[in-house]
């Protein structure tokens, strides 16, 4: 008890300070910026500048994310979020990003939204909307009058709506220049160019099953219609995935398509009626599963394509020429077919076209115009995923060649291999983040299993277990003996902060994804991928928790399914299928022996459960169910809000809460009793433009307290958060003065026994009450904040003992941060209007101001871009000053926290050695000084007996 005193006092004095210094950045903390699932038609390496001697790699994600990597180490240049500007488009919609070399701009379309950015810095160029409508192809045109500026490049987009659309845009300011509409009903497809015309190519409804291709050849400078033809596909053509590929910005741009049986390759060059046919010579046995056409896209490149052919088991290609005076096409050789997956790509040099080919087990690279190989390397790593898709920027110097390719991983993964060596991951998947739990370490398991074995045995039978653990225990010895010089030197020349591995401080990370991965992340290694692994039989799945125990996790989906890993391996152990479809897992527990249950879509749990403790349910139907775990056949008690209002939210205390004081200490020295209560649920319940917070007994169901506001916008972000006796809450809405104004607004609430200090109201003292009884009500005190931005999550830091000052952590969509707000900021007893007495001032309170102004040292993400998060989590370590904090969502951020700074850790100022060099030097003194300090004492002992 003293003990707790004396660190609650050290954490009341010690100022509060968030920021951390500058050395401790990516030391202390770490960040996956991350943009998703790289689409194939929109990733491309490219030069940003004309004066530019490297390349940069470009991509428009399936996330709707516009972003730059440096291919030299992964890491992210800059990022757009596309979905924040575009109106909500559905899930097929395009992800179309090009460029042209030397030019410092991208274009960018998604739904209706067409922007313009900068290759270097991503800064936005021009902007535009075009309402009702969608984009379906987008070009830039490479024609040399195409603009007056040699730099920029106009854009050509085709347009699908009430009637296609074909506009060319200024390069400079997105402007419309002409427009081409066509209302003949047929489905616009794709749009292309060559050196003298814009072609418009789209799909027209046969009178027969299918669709024949129809070309428009459009004047690139009015727009005007010059030609238009039909092409007879109706009977291989059944929709637009049946065509393969529309060439675009060639010299010779065509169009290629098989037959329903695919056993025939049928190509037309663009501009001309001709429809050449190849036969497609397939000898595995096996039917064609994909056909994957790869060519250039620019006027000086050689009029060279590849077909890409697969089956089940095999791979193979061919490359085929075009004759660019009389249009006709010829196969030039074949690439020989292998077994597993291959990965081709394009890349061209000048004129020269080269292409990729990456296998399991090595990448090669042959020219366009004959089929030796370039060059040959074998994967130094072990054989590699399948890759679904890659971009290749290919080096030549005289006869050998260099290559790096960009190649997504069926995984979600992206990775750079550079002449057959991997040069980085980057871990795309993480961007579907589902759950995360940190994983509890086994080393202790063993010793915590004795001492239960002990602690059941008698007092002579627990004494002689002991003395044989111990015995045993000596077998360790030697080893421990020849570590400790390592051990002794590395704790002395080592500073403090960076050597508590034993303290709690770099528990990994399990963090299930989307696709049905799981990834272990290492804390102590900047969030390195320790494994990985597919842990759903399906594609996909849903994960609704993470439950970890020592040594292992358990995966719940919302299929009722589950799967038990390794948490050091990744190994499965264990899996359950599928019963019925679950919204969440409740855990009940008492200490000892968690069990965990399924809630199904209307509340009521999938199993029964004999076990302890009791758990509050959300039903479709808009109830509070409230159920014991020994009895849940029927719930115990059931709440419905108040008529038009919809529950969105419950939360309830952290499982880990502790409370460090029972009251708050005033400056008279007299004390204001908390209502501490471990069975509080905060349910958020919506109306029309209205948002209540009612406060619940989770035993009994009984309202507690309710705050009603009105004048809510419901669309905008709502959070809520409930931690020891207070609660805090955020919305967009009216603000009551001035009662004309409106913002967002941050509620922080406290709960006492009492509005009189030292009075504990009815109950007393008294440790035993019933919850189904008539409690007394809290005493509320409350105060509102004016804020700058939205809150889209709220969460509490969490300690060991609670005496740490605690931060409320809130993600801020807007600004893509975490900002964790120092709980004395939100006092609810705040003076308002007056200056705080002196016993106000000695609690730390200071004055009441409505606005809150997010300060610098609050912003846990710092200076970073943390987009997306969805999810804060806060767990506590063996230091009572440092909790851990890991974020999820598009990104990845996790940091070591110190609310009240370190005051239980030796900064890195503290230098050990300087500590020991300094007792070293005074023991030789002491040495030295001390035969001199007797033998003067003998003297004078002498001298006064003489």
């Amino acid at each position: 008890m003293w003990l707790q005193a004396t660190l609650l006092l050290l954490a009341s004095c010690v100022p509060s300070s968030l920021a951390i210094y500058f050395d401790e950045v990516n030391h202390v903390d770490y960040h996956h910026a991350l943009l998703g699932f790289p689409s194939p038609q929109s990733t491309f390496f490219l030069k940003p500048s004309a004066s530019s001697h490297g390349s940069l790699l470009y991509t428009l994600s399936e996330n709707s994310l516009l972003g730059a990597v440096n291919p030299k180490g992964g890491f992210l240049l800059w990022r757009q979020n596309l979905s924040r500007t575009a109106l909500p488009v559905d899930s097929n919609a395009h992800h179309l990003l090009r460029a042209s070399e030397g030019t410092n701009a991208l274009v960018s379309a998604l739904g209706d939204y067409l922007s313009s950015w900068t290759a270097l810095d991503g800064k936005l160029i021009w902007e535009n909307w075009f309402v009702d409508e969608t984009v379906a192809d987008l070009e830039l045109l490479e024609l040399e009058d195409a603009t007056a500026s040699p730099s920029v490049k106009d854009t050509v987009a085709l347009f699908g709506g009430k009637a296609a659309v074909v506009r060319r845009l200024d390069g400079d300011s997105g402007k419309t220049k002409w427009e081409h509409f066509d209302e003949s009903g047929d489905i616009p497809f794709q749009i292309s160019s060559s050196s003298t015309e814009v072609f418009y190519v789209s799909l027209q409804p046969s009178s027969r099953k299918g669709y024949r291709i129809k070309v428009t050849s459009l004047n690139p400078l009015n727009g005007r219609q010059t030609q238009q033809h039909v092409l007879n596909s109706e009977s291989d053509v059944t929709s637009a995935d049946s065509v393969l590929f529309v060439g675009a910005n060639t010299a010779a741009p065509f169009i290629a398509w098989a037959d329903q049986s695919r056993k025939a390759l049928k190509v037309n060059v663009i501009g001309t009626k001709q429809v050449q046919t190849f036969d497609i010579e397939n000898t595995s046995g096996e039917s064609i599963r994909s056909i994957t056409v790869h060519a250039p896209k620019k006027l000086e490149s050689l009029t060279h394509f590849l077909v890409h052919y697969e089956t089940e088991s095999t791979t193979w290609a061919e490359v085929y020429h075009i004759n660019l005076k009389s249009g006709s096409v010829s196969k030039a050789y074949d690439l020989p077919r292998l077994e597993g997956w291959s990965a081709f790509s394009t890349s061209n040099k000048d004129a020269n076209v080269y292409f990729t080919r990456i296998t399991q087990s090595e990448t090669t690279v042959v020219s366009s115009a004959s089929h030796g190989i370039l060059g040959r390397w074998t994967h130094q790593a072990p054989p590699m995923e399948q890759a679904l898709h890659s971009v290749s920027e290919v080096v030549s110097k005289g006869d050998t060649v260099a290559v790096r390719s960009a190649a997504v991983l069926a995984s979600g993964d992206w990775q750079l291999i550079r002449n057959g060596q991997t040069e980085w991951t980057r871990y795309e998947a993480l961007t579907g983040a589902q759950a995360a739990a940190w994983v509890e370490e086994d080393t202790q398991e063993d010793l915590v299993h004795q001492l239960q074995v002990e602690g059941h045995e008698s007092l002579s039978g627990a004494y002689l277990h002991r003395v044989k653990r111990h015995a045993r225990d000596l077998q360790h010895l030697p080893e421990w003996l020849k570590g400790l010089p390592k051990r002794i030197l590395t704790s002395i020349l080592t500073d403090e902060v960076s050597n508590l591995d034993g303290y709690g401080i770099v528990k990994p990370v399990l963090v299930a994804a989307e696709n049905g991965r799981v990834y272990s992340l290492d804390a102590g290694n900047h969030g390195a991928v320790v494994w990985k692994v597919k842990a759903a039989e399906a594609e996909s799945w849903n994960v609704k928790a993470i439950l970890t125990q020592p040594g292992s996790a358990t995966i719940y989906a919302d299929d009722g399914s589950s799967v038990t890993l390794d948490a050091s391996t990744g190994e499965i152990l264990e899996r359950s299928p599928a019963t019925v479809k679950i919204r969440s897992v409740a855990v009940a527990s008492d200490g000892t022996s968690p069990v965990t249950v399924g809630i199904q879509e209307n509340g009521v749990p999938a199993e029964v459960v004999n076990g302890p403790g009791f758990f509050v349910t959300l039903s479709d139907d808009g109830s509070v169910l409230g159920w014991i775990a020994s009895d849940n056949q029927r719930p115990a008690w059931q709440f419905r809000p108040a008529h038009g209002e919809k529950i969105i939210h419950a939360t309830s205390r952290p499982s880990h809460d502790p409370v460090a004081s029972i009251g708050k200490v005033l400056g008279n020295r007299s004390v204001l009793y908390k209502y501490l209560s471990p069975n509080l649920a905060l349910i958020t319940a919506v109306g029309e433009n209205s948002v209540t917070f009612y406060l619940l007994d989770a035993i009994s169901g009984r309202i507690l307290h309710t705050s009603f506001h009105q004048g809510v916008d419901t669309t905008q972000p709502i959070a809520s958060v409930i931690s020891e006796n207070w609660f805090a809450y955020s919305f967009w809405g009216d603000v009551i003065d001035p009662s004309d104004a409106k913002g967002y607004q941050l509620v922080i609430s406290e709960l006492y026994e009492s509005s009189i200090p030292n009075d504990r109201g009815p109950l007393g003292s008294a440790s035993n009450y019933s919850s189904i009884a008539d409690l007394p009500l809290p005493h509320v005190i409350s105060q509102a904040y004016i804020i700058s931005e939205p809150i889209s999550h709220m969460a509490v830091t969490q300690t060991r003992q609670g005496i740490t000052v605690r931060q409320l952590l809130c993600t801020l969509p807007k600004a893509n941060s975490i900002v964790g707000i120092p709980r004395p900021v939100l006092d609810a007893r705040r003076p308002v209007g007056r200056d705080p007495t002196a016993n106000e001032q000695e609690e730390g309170l200071f004055k009441y101001n409505p606005f809150l102004q997010f300060d610098g040292k609050w912003y846990l993400t710092h200076g970073r871009d943390v987009a997306g998060i969805k999810t804060v989590l806060s767990a506590p370590t063996m230091l009572e000053s440092t909790t851990l904090i890991f974020a999820f969502g598009s990104d990845i951020f996790a940091i070591r926290a110190t609310p009240s700074q370190a005051f239980d850790v030796l900064g890195k100022s503290f230098s050990k050695l300087q500590l020991v060099l300094t007792i070293v030097a005074l023991s030789i003194g002491v040495a030295v000084l001390a035969p001199m300090v007797r033998r003067k004492q003998i003297n004078t002992i002498w001298k006064a007996t003489s």
